[in-house]
C-alpha cells in the first residue's frame, strides 16, 4: 500500500500528449494558457541571463568587449535552439506517458519496459526530484529579486527598499497558496503573452544600434569566444544557461495543455521574443558597453522604466506561482510512487484536477525561499546557485529518455545513442561549467538535492524493510480464513474493510480484531490499495472484486500516479455501500533496531518521517468516524 498523488504545475484538466487537433477556439485556448504555466519560467531569464553571463565574462563591473557580447548572445540563442528547440519542443516531449510529462512519468514509463532491472531508474528519479526542489527554491527568489532589482534605476532612493519589497511579494505569493489559483490563472496567460510582447518590441527597438548583432546566429562566434577565455568563457557558460532554465516544463505541463498547443506557443511567440530580446540587448551593448548594469530595463525609455518593473515584477510572480504549483504537483506524484510519506494534500478547485495545496511543503518553501533572498541579497548572487540544479535535471532527462527511446520506442540502441548523446554531452558541458560555481552558491542546491535523496531512499528501504517484517510475521489469508471460518467467534453485522499491502497475507488489524476482541464481521473485505506505473486508471478498471468465501472478499483499488486517492469514492462507483462500511488499518509503532538492513540513523529518520505522514484515513479520504486503527510494534 503506497503513499500519495499529483500534477506538475496545472491550470488545466490534463489532456491527452496531442490535445489541440479539435476545435480552433480550445486550440488557440490552450496554447494561450500554455504561454501563462508553461512558459512563465523561461520568460523571465532575459530579466538577468545575458547580463549574468557578460558579468562573468568580463569580470565583475568591467564593460564587456565586442567579441564577448557576440560570443554570449550567440551561445544563448544557440542554447535555444538547441536544448530548448530540438531536445525539449521535438524529441522529449514524444516520450508522453499516457499523455502526461514529467521527470516522474519519464521514470514511470521507463521502469514499466524495465520491469525488476530498472532500479537505476528509480534512483535517477530520486535525484531528478531532487534538483527540481532545488530549482524551485531558487526560481521565486532571483526571479523576484531581479524584477524588483530595476527600482534601482528609476531612482537609486529606492535601493533600500529592493529586499523588503521582494520579501513582501513572496512572503503573499506563498500566504494566498491555500486559496487556489483556478480564478487569476486565466489571467496568467493574457499577461505573460503580452509580457513577451512587450519583450520583442524593447529588443526590436535597439536592433538598429548596431544590426551587426545578427550575426551571432552564427554558432563560430560562440565556439570562438569559450576557446579564446578560458576560465571566464566556462563561468559565462554557466550563466548562459540561465536562458533556458524553465524549458523541463515544457515537457512536464504536456499533459495539462496538449504538445500541439505548447509546440505552436513556441514557435510562434516564445521563441521570435527571446531571440529578439538578446538580440536587442546585444546590439544595444554593441553601442553602449556601459549599460551592462542592467541591459533588460535600459531598453526601454525612462518613462516606461517604472511600468516594466511592475509588469515584470507579475511576469515573475506568475513564474514564481508555476514552480510552486509544479512543486505541490511533483511532491504528491512522488508520494504516490512510493518516495516520500503521505502529505495531507487538498483540492483547491472542485473542477481542475490540477489545483491542488499541499500545506506542509508550501511552508517549506516560503522558509527556503525566505533563507535564499535573506542570504544572498541579490539575484546576481543567487545566479551562481541556479544553474547546476536545471544542468543535473536535464541530464537525468536525457539518460531516462535513451533508455525509453532504446525499450519503448524500440530504437535500436546506436541510433538512439547518436539523437541524444550530442544533447547529453552539451548539457555536461553546462554542467561542468556551473560546477565552477560550487563554492558561490552552487553548494545550496547541490545541498538540497543530497537532502532530498537521502530522505527519499530512506523513505523506499525503510517501507520495504517494514513490509518484509510485517511479512515475515503474517499468517496466510487462505489459513486465515479457514480457521476464522470454522472457528467460534461472534458475528457482528455490516462490513469491515481491512487494509493491507499484501493481499496474500492476513492484515494485522484483521488478526488483532479476531484474536482480542473475538469478533468477525459479517461481511469481511481485504482491501488492497495499487499505484499504477500510468498517470490515471480508468474507471472501469479501478475496482476490482474477486470473492474468496461466502465471508471474505479480497477487492483491489487502483490509481495512477497523479491521482488523488478517495476510497469511499471509488468503493461506492464499484457498488459498496459506502455509508455502512468500517474500516480497519493498523497503527504501526516503529523501533529502531541495528540488525534490520539499515544503520541506525536511518533506522531513527525514517521512524521520524513515519510520525510525520499523514494518517492513512485522511489520506484516502476515509471518513473519521468509520475509522478503526489497531496498534502494531515493528522493530526496523
Amino acid at each position: 500500500m503506497s503513499g500519495s498523488t499529483t500534477e506538475f504545475s496545472a491550470s488545466q484538466t490534463p489532456l491527452p500528449a496531442d490535445a489541440g487537433h479539435g476545435s480552433k477556439t480550445s486550440f488557440w485556448a490552450l496554447t494561450l494558457g500554455s504561454v501563462g504555466i508553461v512558459y512563465g519560467d523561461i520568460g523571465t531569464s532575459p530579466l538577468y541571463a545575458l547580463k549574468e553571463s557578460l558579468h562573468a565574462a568580463a569580470g565583475g563591473g568591467h564593460a564587456p568587449t565586442r567579441d564577448m557580447v557576440f560570443g554570449v548572445v550567440s551561445l544563448i540563442l544557440w542554447a535555444l535552439i538547441l536544448i530548448v528547440t530540438l531536445k525539449y519542443v521535438l524529441l522529449v516531449m514524444r516520450a508522453d506517458n499516457e499523455g502526461e510529462g514529467g521527470t516522474p512519468s519519464l521514470v514511470a514509463l521507463a521502469q514499466r519496459v524495465l520491469g525488476h532491472s530498472g532500479s537505476f531508474v528509480i534512483v535517477l528519479g530520486m535525484v531528478g526530484i531532487a534538483l527540481f526542489y532545488g530549482d524551485a527554491i531558487i526560481t521565486p527568489a532571483i526571479s523576484v529579486l531581479s524584477a524588483v532589482e530595476g527600482l534601482k534605476l528609476v531612482t537609486p532612493a529606492f535601493e533600500p527598499y529592493v529586499l523588503p519589497l521582494s520579501l513582501a511579494i513572496l512572503i503573499g505569493l506563498f500566504a494566498v497558496q491555500s486559496h487556489g489559483t483556478a480564478r487569476v490563472a486565466t489571467f496568467f496567460g493574457p499577461i505573460t503573452a503580452f509580457w513577451f510582447v512587450v519583450m520583442a518590441l524593447g529588443g526590436l527597438g535597439h536592433l538598429a544600434d548596431d544590426l551587426s548583432i545578427l550575426a551571432a546566429f552564427n554558432p563560430a562566434y560562440g565556439i570562438s569566444f569559450l576557446l579564446n577565455h578560458g576560465t571566464a568563457g566556462l563561468l559565462a557558460l554557466g550563466a548562459v544557461f540561465l536562458a533556458v532554465t524553465g524549458a523541463e516544463a515544457l515537457y512536464a505541463d504536456m499533459g495539462h495543455f496538449g504538445r500541439s498547443p505548447i509546440r505552436a506557443a513556441w514557435f510562434g511567440l516564445i521563441l521570435p521574443a527571446l531571440a529578439l530580446n538578446y538580440l536587442g540587448q546585444g546590439a544595444m551593448l554593441l553601442a553602449h558597453p556601459e549599460r551592462i548594469e542592467n541591459p533588460f530595463f535600459l531598453l526601454y525609455p525612462s518613462w516606461a522604466l517604472l511600468p516594466m518593473v511592475l509588469l515584470a515584477t507579475v511576469a515573475t510572480v506568475i513564474a514564481s506561482q508555476a514552480v510552486i504549483t509544479g512543486t505541490f504537483s511533483i511532491t504528491q506524484q512522488a508520494m504516490q510512487l512510493g518516495l516520500l510519506p503521505r502529505m495531507r494534500v487538498l483540492r483547491t478547485s472542485e473542477t481542475e484536477k490540477g489545483q491542488i495545496y499541499i500545506p506542509r511543503v508550501n511552508g517549506w518553501l516560503l522558509v527556503a525561499v525566505v533563507f535564499l533572498v535573506v542570504l544572498f541579497k541579490s539575484s546576481s548572487a543567487l545566479a551562481a546557485a541556479y544553474g547546476i540544479a536545471v544542468t543535473g535535471d536535464m541530464v537525468i532527462t536525457a539518460v531516462l529518455l535513451f533508455v525509453v527511446a532504446w525499450k519503448a520506442w524500440r530504437w535500436s540502441p546506436v541510433l538512439a545513442a547518436a539523437i541524444i548523446a550530442p544533447f547529453l554531452l552539451i548539457e555536461l558541458v553546462f554542467l561542468s561549467a556551473n560546477a565552477l560555481k560550487l563554492l558561490h552558491g552552487g553548494w545550496v542546491p547541490l545541498t538540497i538535492g543530497a537532502a532530498l535523496v537521502t530522505a527519499m531512499w530512506t523513505w523506499r528501504r525503510g517501507s520495504a524493510l517494514v513490509a518484509e517484517e510485517i511479512h515475515r510475521r503474517r499468517v496466510p489469508l487462505s489459513n486465515f480464513t479457514h480457521m476464522a471460518e470454522t472457528g467460534s467467534v461472534l458475528r457482528a453485522p455490516g462490513t469491515a474493510m481491512f487494509l493491507t499491502g499484501s493481499p496474500g497475507d492476513t492484515p494485522g488489524a484483521l488478526m488483532h480484531n479476531v484474536k482480542h476482541n473475538h469478533v468477525l464481521h459479517a461481511r469481511n473485505v481485504i482491501l488492497h490499495v495499487v499505484t499504477e506505473d500510468l498517470p490515471r486508471v480508468p474507471q472501469a478498471d479501478r475496482v476490482t472484486v474477486k470473492p474468496l468465501s461466502d465471508v471474505f472478499t479480497c477487492v483491489t483499488v487502483r490509481f495512477g500516479f497523479m491521482e488523488l486517492p478517495d476510497l469511499p469514492r471509488a468503493l461506492a462507483a464499484a457498488g459498496f455501500d459506502a455509508g455502512n462500511l468500517s474500516y480497519f488499518l493498523t497503527r504501526r509503532v516503529l523501533v529502531p533496531s541495528p540488525e534490520t538492513g539499515m544503520p541506525v540513523w536511518q533506522d531513527r529518520l525514517y521512524i521520524a518521517m513515519a510520525r510525520a505522514a499523514t494518517d492513512a484515513s485522511r489520506y484516502f479520504r476515509i471518513p473519521v468516524d468509520r475509522a478503526v486503527e489497531i496498534g502494531a510494534r515493528i522493530d526496523i
